[in-house]
């Protein structure tokens, strides 16, 4: 047989002959769901009201101070061209669910969606059509909005924003000169009392003015040049300019952060390749803030997978810098090592190719040098300089990836072990990165895998420290086991525990001054800079001494101006020794401006580089707490006591004492870069006072994906999957054919490109919004990708359809329900429903409260009527799910008011009594008997039932027993003697 395979839905046809005028279709769910939406929007159902201001509920009232409030938000969302697939609203699906739920419990649910705007694709767009990006992104934001709304969503409108506008820009500026105007104290004490804060840069000034502060090189403050302060103070700010070494990616033009390469070293757009490069750029000093970034984690809900890759992209490390002097060395050379207990057993180093040591190298290859450490270059000079070069074209991720490989030179350089006084060779590898650590490492090979494969590869000693268990067969040894071969004249370590060891070892290195205890991170600081157009200006400009200046708050927002090409220089892939070059460089009468900034008016230039596009989702969810704090009576992003009603701490029963966002859902593809960098911008604000809550967002939900078929033909291009045919075969094996010729069917994803694309509209006309919404929570866990499937979709319009006929005649259009009052069975199939759905949905599980919703609405089927009391309550559980069409049968139920702040159906603990349960008596496994009993009934009395059921006597036919099985109340078990 021939059947379609597509999931593309088919338009329904309108009411045939002879079929009811009134059923639940898709033209009378379109036309029911479009009427509530208008309604909605024209009585304000979805304001939500803050405490103060102009923002109100929909009929004007301010909300209570002590009210409960509940802050629920999506993952900002980019508008793309393309529009939505079915994959998009899942997630807002599920919000929108929430939302509705808990308004019905009672809380003061704000839930808003802005609009991620600014971004590389909008800007490719432009460089290749000629439209301005903003054109181009604000039609994408209308087509998205139209969609969404059409979903029916109860997002408050009027909080919605794009961060391209221009009022936003202002305060993502704003936000940005505090960090450049502060600092980071490690000694300054919290408002949440812990130690370490951002405080303005100005109270610095003031300390070293004063001489409470000593300056880095000892002078007093006023001995220091004017060029020399601004460098001291400008070397602290949180906001700072550096020349350091950056992923430069020719492709693209740009530089890009280190979480925006992927592992092969190439970029995450465009898959160009990366490549290092030392240029000046802006950095943000996330890393002054790593350890509360991690250790902040304990006092939010979010998944552990999240939590993992949180920590382990900040790499907190407790370990001992340790110094070994250098042969003929300017400088000795420390290194940061996590084992100070297994120096006995370090056999060589190992530095960057970035790393000082190697600006100056030995002449000659020393005596004895092997010929498979040279590189099969005659000097030492030689050597480093070739591999320095080969190093250069690789990113420091591109450098990890290919760590396997054990590539280096021995650079000439002897350095003394100073737990034995023996030399040790000094070798470069790019798998060792200046950015991380000290830039080298003491190389353990008898503890370490990594360093034992190098070792190998270079026929360097093997020294075990610790004791390795009878039958090792070499290798590295990374178990535990006592300390051996670990002692000197002065200290020794042998016998003792790897944690009793480290201690020691720690101890002796400080007492011969050869070493501390410390603590490194992975995490780097945040490189902030894009040679784009379409992003933030930076509110900064630059003087005669190329220091840079902050603008005055009033000055601002700095907005984009037009520009005759939106594309910064691109070069060949791979042209390493290219610079970055700006568009906004190219317009000189924005870029050199006349500004009166204290001392009279000065000429000065712009920079011309961009804000990447994180910077605006790193505070977006404080927008939508005061949306129109805009003009020039506005001093602060966010009023304190909206922040504090929204999201500070312990603003609900569940909020915690960290406070934030109550309920944030997105994908977790967002794990590190958007979560980390807006934790770090929150805690900042946090410090300077301008927020109450330690965290922005107390609980995280990662949604999964929806997934669908695609279609592959002999060529592997991708057929459209809504064409192709499923021929099924005699034996039940089916194949796949479009277009007469046999095609391969893949599952993954679904885009555009794979042509197998289902949109939301699709969706709305065959089969109306609310079953839509209705089948995306019913394909499983919120947390589990999950396979499309339109033909599916036709379980969740039944469910409707029958919901619709027990309180809708579906020829008349009359109400069907009777006032009299339901009978036993009925309410306790209502009340147990009542309960059950209740669960699943605090629980967010809307999969199993819409099976549960199923069970119940099939009994009700049964009834000759069903009682108002029973359909107004799976009406009122209903509408979280499909608030259209609940909306509709609770006016025809005789409601003047929306039922959008109804009480969510509370369960009535007499009808959850179980009155009896049905007991099976089993002789040997097989079922001989039945009993109706009660549910706290003894097994002995079970057991004597059993006994004396006819059904058991037969089977047992005399039989004496051996052994009674009870499971009460359900089961017993008899096993007869043989």
């Amino acid at each position: 047989m021939t059947t379609s395979t597509h999931d593309q839905p088919h338009p329904s046809s309108p009411t045939g002959p002879g079929e009811p005028s009134q059923r639940y279709t898709a033209a009378l769910a379109g036309e029911i769901e479009l009427r509530w939406q208008e309604r909605w929007a024209e009585l304000g159902t979805f304001h939500a009201a803050n405490p103060t201001g102009p923002l109100t509920d929909g009929k004007g009232r301010n909300a209570d101070p002590s009210s409960p409030s509940f802050f629920v938000m999506d993952m900002f969302p980019f508008p793309s061209g393309a529009g939505l697939h079915v994959g998009h609203p899942l997630g807002y699906i599920a919000t929108d669910v929430v939302g509705r739920f808990r308004r019905m419990s009672g809380d003061n649910v704000l839930h808003a969606l802005g609009y991620d705007a600014f971004g590389l694709p909008a800007e490719q767009y432009a460089v290749q059509t000629g439209q301005h990006p903003r054109t181009t992104t604000e039609a994408n934001i209308a087509n998205m909005r139209r969609q969404l709304r059409r979903l029916g969503l109860a997002h408050d409108d009027r909080r919605s924003f794009a961060t391209t506008d221009s009022e936003y820009v202002r305060w993502t500026q704003w936000i940005f000169l505090k960090m450049f105007n502060s600092w980071y104290d490690v000694d300054a004490t919290r408002p949440d009392g812990g130690t370490g804060r951002a405080r303005p840069i100005a109270e610095l000034e003031a300390e070293y003015v004063a001489g409470t502060r000593a300056t880095p090189d000892g002078r007093a403050w006023s001995e220091l040049s004017g060029a020399e302060q601004r460098t001291v103070v400008n070397d602290q700010r949180l906001a700072y300019v550096s020349n350091a070494p950056v992923n430069w990616c020719p492709g693209l033009g740009t530089v890009l952060a280190n979480e925006e390469v992927t592992s092969e070293g190439r970029s995450e757009r465009g898959n160009f390749p990366v490549f290092q490069r030392n240029l000046r750029q802006w950095n943000m000093r996330i890393t002054a803030y790593a350890d509360r970034l991690a250790d902040d984690l304990e006092d939010i809900d979010w998944p552990d997978k999240v939590k993992a890759m949180q920590r382990n992209w900040i790499g907190r490390s407790e370990g001992a810098h340790v110094t070994f002097d250098v042969t003929g060395g300017r400088e000795p050379v420390t290194v940061f090592t996590t084992r100070p207990d297994t120096l006995f057993g370090a056999t060589f180093m190992v530095v960057s190719p970035e790393h000082p040591l190697l600006d100056e190298v030995p002449a000659e290859w020393p005596d004895g040098t092997s010929a498979a450490w040279t590189g099969e270059h005659a000097t030492p000079a030689d050597a480093v300089a070739a591999y320095r070069a080969l190093a250069a074209a690789k990113t420091a991720v591109e450098r990890q990836a290919d760590a396997g490989k054990k590539t280096g030179v021995f650079t000439g350089h002897l350095a003394t072990n100073p737990a034995n006084g023996q030399l040790l060779p000094v070798f470069t590898a790019d798998y060792v990165l200046m950015g991380y650590g000290t830039g080298a490492i003491m190389a353990v090979p008898g503890g370490d895998e990594r360093d034992f494969a190098f070792a190998e590869a270079f026929g360097l000693p093997v020294v075990y420290t610790v004791a390795t268990p009878e039958g090792f067969e070499g290798g590295a040894w990374t178990g535990d086991g006592a300390i051996v071969a670990s002692s000197n004249d002065e200290v020794s370590l042998d016998g003792l525990s790897v944690t009793e060891a480290k201690s020691h070892m720690i101890e002796w290195l400080e007492s011969k001054g050869t070493g501390s205890g410390t603590i490194t991170y992975r995490l780097r600081d945040w490189l902030f800079s894009r040679q784009r157009y379409w992003g933030e200006p930076f509110p900064i400009v630059y003087g005669d001494d190329e220091q840079p200046i902050a603008l005055t708050e009033a000055m601002l927002p700095v907005d984009l101006p037009d520009v005759p090409d939106y594309s910064p220089r691109t070069y060949a892939p791979d042209d390493a020794d290219s610079s970055p070059e700006p568009p906004l460089g190219r317009n000189d009468d924005w870029v050199t401006v006349t500004l009166d900034l204290g001392d009279g008016p000065r000429e000065y230039r712009r920079d011309t580089n961009t804000m990447p596009n994180w910077a605006g989702s790193c505070w977006y969810y404080l927008r939508y707490l005061d949306p129109h704090n805009d003009g020039p009576s506005a001093t602060v992003p966010v009023d304190a006591s909206l922040d504090s009603y929204w999201m500070g701490p312990n603003h609900n029963p569940t909020a915690g004492a960290a406070g934030g966002v109550d309920l944030y859902v997105g994908g977790v593809e967002h794990a590190v870069l958007h979560l980390l960098y807006a934790r770090f911008w929150h805690k900042v604000l946090f410090d300077l006072g301008f927020v109450s809550s330690v965290e922005p967002f107390h609980k995280l939900f990662n949604q999964g994906y929806v997934q669908a078929y695609a279609f592959v033909d002999a060529r592997g291009a991708y057929v459209p999957a809504d064409e192709v045919e499923e021929i099924t075969a005699g034996d039940g094996s089916s194949m796949y054919v479009w277009n007469g010729e046999s095609v391969t069917r893949e599952y993954g994803k679904m885009g555009k490109s794979l042509k197998n694309v289902v949109t939301p509209d699709d969706m709305y006309e065959a089969y109306g919004a609310d079953t839509f919404r209705v089948y995306e929570m019913s394909m499983g866990p919120l947390d589990v990708s999950r396979p499309w499937d339109t033909r599916a979709v036709v379980g969740s319009q039944r469910f409707l359809q029958r919901l619709w006929r027990n309180v809708v005649s579906e020829d008349t259009g009359e109400l069907t329900v009777t006032d009299e009052p339901a009978d036993l069975e009925t309410l306790r199939h209502v009340h147990r429903a009542i309960a059950d759905v209740r669960v699943e949905m605090e629980n967010m599980r809307a999969n199993t409260a819409i099976a549960k919703l199923i069970t119940l609405n099939n009994h009700l089927t049964t009834l000759k009527s069903v009682p108002r009391e029973a359909a107004e309550a799976i009406v009122l559980m209903t509408a979280p799910v499909a608030p259209h069409i609940a909306e509709e049968l609770w006016a025809r139920l005789g409601h003047d008011e929306s039922l959008t702040y109804e009480p969510y159906p509370v369960a009535d603990e007499q009808y959850l009594v179980q009155d009896s349960v049905t007991c099976v008596f089993q002789v040997q496994g097989k079922v001989r008997g039945r009993a109706d009993v009660s549910p706290d009934t003894s097994e002995a009395d079970l057991e004597a039932l059993a006994l004396a059921d006819p059904g058991v006597q037969r089977a047992l036919d005399g039989r004496d027993v051996m052994k009674v099985i009870v499971r009460a109340p359900k089961l017993v078990n008899i096993v007869p003697a043989k």
